[in-house]
């Protein structure tokens, strides 16, 4: 088979985005079911093969924590989304927590998961910090939910809202929840 020269497509494909848009909409729709599973496999292929995971993990354990022993919210760092989340408390049954939910699955549980590291809380208190890595998926959406558990109730306190579009992670709406309801 000779080999294929793709350098013209390349080049209109980076010069021009749009121009993906416009290829998109010519194929049909069992090519294009193919091309953007293509694409998937290709993005998780490169961000598992992608550098240390454990020196990427290490770095985010340092700057991944507010002072409350919380989770910052998640952040890029090519070719990484970085997922930040834990527990903290006297108890399991007293405690504050946040986690991160993509595409509506717990981070942990989710099908584009590079990698997860948990280490335990230091100092007093119980509990554990946790990074999680995944690729960078357009379009892939993110609630960081932050909630409160008191004599075996949880309640959710806020929820973030993020979404990946240009490889660029956006806020797209913050809300504090009422106790009321919110488990």
């Amino acid at each position: 088979m000779a080999a294929r020269r793709y350098g013209t497509i390349i080049r209109h494909l980076r010069d021009e985005p749009d121009t993906a848009r416009e290829l998109c909409e010519k194929l049909p729709d069992e090519v294009l079911i193919e091309l953007g599973a293509a694409i998937r496999d290709e993005t998780m292929r490169r961000a598992r093969e992608a550098g240390d995971h454990d020196a990427v993990i290490d770095a985010a354990f340092e700057k991944g924590f507010a002072r409350d022993g919380l989770g910052v919210l998640p952040w890029i760092e090519n070719p990484f989304l970085i997922c930040p989340g834990g527990l903290v408390g006297k108890n399991r049954a007293n405690h504050r927590c946040q986690f991160v939910s993509v595409d509506e699955t717990w981070v942990w549980e989710n099908r584009d998961l590079i990698t997860e590291i948990k280490r335990s809380m230091p100092g007093s208190h119980e509990g554990f910090r946790a990074i999680a890595l995944l690729p960078i998926i357009e379009g892939m959406t993110l609630d960081v939910v932050r909630a409160k558990m008191r004599q075996g109730q949880h309640n959710v306190e806020r929820v973030t809202s993020l979404k990946v579009k240009k490889a660029r992670l956006i806020e797209v709406e913050r809300r504090d929840v009422s106790a009321l309801g919110a488990r």
